[in-house]
């Protein structure tokens, strides 16, 4: 979240120095969950989301992380969009990834839906390893992070 907020602030810094942003009221700031970002045409909208995506990637956040809402329509002809932040795997993404997981059938690898995460388990290393491979290679439309707690 560090990032995401690192990454807005450079943006608002960069809208804010760009010639081509100019007289445009462009702005991006962060909500609790979400990204707000607007400007006074549907192109400088688009300029606006390519540079914050820019920032992002320098950052190493994923793109997968944004949800893209509708650009509305606000007041005094200009537009706005929302971004949302998913965080977290909902129930029906945990039930999809815990049926992909069984059905790589390796031997003593399980995996638990606990909250907003999915825990897989097992004996061997090597196999957990080609569970995560597995994962990486396949998908399943959200950023992944993966983290080891056997060392």
């Amino acid at each position: 979240m560090q990032e995401v907020r690192n990454a807005v602030d450079q943006t608002a810094r960069e809208i804010g120095q760009r010639f081509d942003f100019k007289g445009t009221d462009s702005s991006v700031d962060l909500a609790e969950d979400a990204i707000n970002m607007a400007s006074n045409s549907e192109d400088r909208l688009a300029a606006l989301r390519q540079v914050l995506e820019e920032k992002l990637v320098k950052r190493k956040v994923s793109m997968k992380v944004l949800d893209y809402g509708n650009i509305e329509p606000a007041s005094g002809a200009s537009v706005r969009q929302t971004a949302r932040l998913q965080a977290g795997i909902s129930s029906e993404k945990a039930k999809e990834l815990n049926k992909y997981i069984k059905g790589l059938s390796l031997k003593g690898v399980q995996s638990s839906t606990q909250g907003e995460q999915l825990r897989v388990s097992g004996k061997k290393r090597d196999d957990l390893q080609a569970a995560i491979a597995a994962l990486k290679d396949h998908d399943f439309g959200l950023p992944l992070q993966f983290n080891n707690f056997r060392d």
